[in-house]
């Protein structure tokens, strides 16, 4: 209820929403209204209350509660059942354990700060409170094992397309999960999966955002960067957040129906390694060549200097 208040003030940002529609619409009386504005404004929105008038917004905090996240939100699924979390080790802990709970897909898990966030090969994620978005998805794909691996590319895409349409920015793509921006590391995205040889029970994937962040430590700080230091302001972060799990929700969509050939296409157009001579770094030793592209498993296609083309599962990219 408190979600639909949200929206209906927003939805008249700067005007007044009088106190009787707003009972009507939510079917409760006017001191319920009354008593949901009091913990909207406990949650720091400024909000101007006048005879006759009723209600408006004039200041909305930079909040990712389920509230700032579900009002707005444009998907039919993703995104429509929410756990937050003020401080938590990691949003992929709690996704797991949800997950293992049978939670609707769909279920997301955000947190204000993770102090354990974790990306690819184990790697610590700088979390700070209060300033990016943490958070994993849970899906419930019905497709072979084999087949989730696409589901970090779709992931990658859904990314761009949602941070284009909240801020206006391009971003591009590392292979094989890292979002770059001018250059610099915006957000990485961690795929992990639950289950048996044959049969996915869920497919968690966990997105960290740079938004807000003004400095970072000095071991990254030549390579990453925050949306809000290229835009020389604060973004909202629940307006990134929705944005993407729409692009989320109708790429996931196209994939189940058509397969990940167009998700690929998407991919590779977005895709800063294709065409590239590159560095591959695997655990094996260091490949040199050019980035041809990807497979349908969303392996990467080196061709080295002899005309010998190497399958890259797992690898550090240097250009």
């Amino acid at each position: 209820m408190r979600s639909e208040l949200l929206q209906m003030l927003l939805d008249h940002q700067g005007n007044f929403v009088s106190g009787e529609a707003i009972s009507q619409h939510l079917g409760c009386s006017r001191t319920a209204v009354w008593k949901h504005i009091e913990e909207l404004r406990k949650a720091g929105y400024k909000l101007e209350a006048a005879p006759r008038k009723g209600y408006r917004i004039i200041h909305q905090p930079n909040l990712l509660t389920e509230n700032e996240i579900k009002a707005g939100l444009k998907t039919n699924y993703i995104g429509k059942h929410v756990v937050y979390e003020k401080s938590v080790s990691s949003t992929q802990e709690i996704a797991h354990r949800l997950a293992r709970e049978k939670v609707a897909e769909g279920t997301i898990v955000v947190a204000d700060e993770q102090v354990g966030g974790k990306g690819r090969l184990g790697r610590a994620w700088f979390s700070p409170i209060g300033t990016g978005i943490w958070m994993s998805m849970i899906l419930k794909p019905k497709i072979p094992p084999q087949r989730a691996p696409q589901l970090t590319l779709l992931a990658a895409v859904a990314v761009i397309r949602g941070i284009h349409a909240a801020t206006g920015l391009h971003c591009d793509i590392k292979w094989p999960n890292d979002i770059l921006l001018k250059g610099k590391k915006l957000v990485g995205i961690l795929t992990e999966m639950q289950a048996d040889p044959d049969q996915i029970h869920s497919v968690i994937i966990g997105i960290g955002i740079n938004v807000n962040q003004k400095n970072f430590p000095d071991e990254i700080k030549e390579i990453a960067t925050s949306l809000s230091l290229e835009k020389g302001e604060d973004v909202n972060r629940a307006l990134v957040m929705q944005s993407i799990m729409a692009e989320f929700e109708q790429l996931y969509e196209l994939f189940l129906k058509d397969g990940f050939l167009p998700i690929k296409q998407m991919w590779e157009a977005h895709a800063t390694t294709i065409g590239r001579r590159i560095t591959a770094r695997t655990v094996s030793g260091a490949i040199e060549g050019f980035a041809k592209g990807i497979t349908e498993d969303g392996v990467l296609l080196l061709e080295d200097d002899f005309g010998t083309i190497h399958k890259i599962y797992s690898a550090d990219i240097d250009f």
